[in-house]
């Protein structure tokens, strides 16, 4: 089923016979019209008709932390049902926007080039340009700037431990939000976490592993209305100890990496576990913080550990549950939360005039997260995907 035909011309396709969710709920069976690439409310004409035979159809999934590098990475997030997909660092400009706007492909968002600092983790473990290192606040403007010019849709900040000072932190963020870009910082450990929050980022990626986020954190969260992307699977991931041996590889191809990472664990609060970063989507869950569902998914060559494009959105998901977050809340964190607060209006609901991102289930997920698997098929903006997981 495909939003066009071979000459152009809009498909219009009736599904029929399927379970509606309408973001806390499935309807009884009903039909749902497809009119090019978004949904339509006149059937009349159909160029086909296909019998859902009493599935559960849920908006395309959103992974709302994911690193692209080529257009591989788009084929196995849509074959898991992941129909938008939220990127997180991606240079140079030219790779970033030529990534866009593939037909049947999930579409994306991109933060473009990172701000980080000479010194940092990831100044030592990513081929960064020197312009992603910035020294001080002056610097801020002009970067936000450069982002924009280059099709940045949002802004992201690499909070860490070496890494950007509390007021190169704070004037990028101003800038963004001057220009009117959302800022997302990433923060893995405690005191990186806090600068972001002193920081004003409007959403932080990523949950402390040194020490979990307090009530009172997670309060002040709340009250301000930043937002969370706890990537849990990337968490989980980090928190196993690497092989000896590629440590010791790394001591000696990397010694400057090496030297990073052992600055940002003295500099921590407590030991890193996973269980801290789980403890903290629970504190900030419980304060009514939004937590939405995204991956960090990543094939980086020689990396210590794998998080896979696609199928880490599922686990996610489970994590989430584990965590306490509630089965229904843990959809909407990969459906509807991610596109009201990224401010993807046009999709994470099915209703007339939205995108045709959809996925048919077998099984129902609001009774068990797992069912998220049970894939049937996939429409990204109005054109079925032929390879479903």
């Amino acid at each position: 089923m495909s939003a066009q035909d071979t000459t152009g011309a809009r498909r219009k396709c009736l599904l029929e016979n399927v379970r509606v969710f309408d973001g806390t709920s499935f309807s009884d069976c009903q039909s749902v019209f497809i009119d090019g690439e978004t949904i339509g409310n006149n059937p009349d004409g159909a160029d086909e008709t296909t019998d859902g035979k009493g599935g559960f159809l849920i908006p395309g999934l959103i992974d709302a932390h994911v690193h692209l590098h080529h257009e591989g990475h788009l084929h196995a997030l849509a074959s898991y049902g992941i129909t938008t997909a939220l990127d997180m660092a991606m240079w140079p400009a030219n790779k970033m926007n030529g990534l866009r706007g593939k037909a049947g492909l999930p579409d994306i968002r991109s933060a473009g080039l990172p701000v980080t600092a000479s010194g940092s983790i990831h100044s030592c473990m990513l081929p960064l340009p020197e312009e992603a290192l910035l020294s001080g606040p002056e610097q801020a403007d002009s970067f936000v700037q450069k982002r924009i010019d280059e099709g940045s849709d949002y802004i992201k900040l690499i909070a860490d431990v070496p890494g950007p000072g509390q007021e190169t932190l704070n004037a990028v963020s101003a800038a963004a939000h001057d220009k009117g870009k959302m800022v997302v910082a990433h923060a893995s450990s405690f005191t990186p976490f806090n600068m972001a929050l002193v920081a004003k980022a409007d959403i932080i990626t990523h949950a402390p592993r040194d020490k979990s986020v307090t009530e009172e954190t997670a309060r002040i969260m709340a009250g301000k209305k930043v937002i969370s992307v706890p990537t849990l699977t990337m968490m989980k991931a980090v928190s196993a100890k690497p092989p000896l041996g590629a440590a010791l590889g790394m001591m000696v191809s990397k010694p400057s990496l090496f030297m990073a990472i052992l600055k940002s664990k003295r500099s921590g609060q407590g030991e890193q576990t996973y269980e801290n970063a789980r403890d903290s989507v629970t504190a900030m869950y419980r304060a009514g913080v939004p937590i939405l569902a995204g991956t960090d998914c990543h094939d980086e060559p020689n990396s210590f550990f794998e998080v896979k494009h696609g199928e880490s959105l599922h686990r996610e998901l489970e994590l989430l549950v584990e965590a306490g977050v509630s089965v229904l809340d843990a959809l909407r964190a990969a459906t509807v939360l991610p596109a009201e607060h990224f401010q993807l209006n046009d999709r994470g609901v099915i209703a007339v005039g939205k995108r045709a991102d959809l996925v048919l289930l077998r099984e129902d997920p609001t009774k068990d997260i797992r069912a998220t698997r049970s894939i049937e098929r996939v429409w990204c903006g109005g054109i079925e995907n032929q390879s479903v997981a």
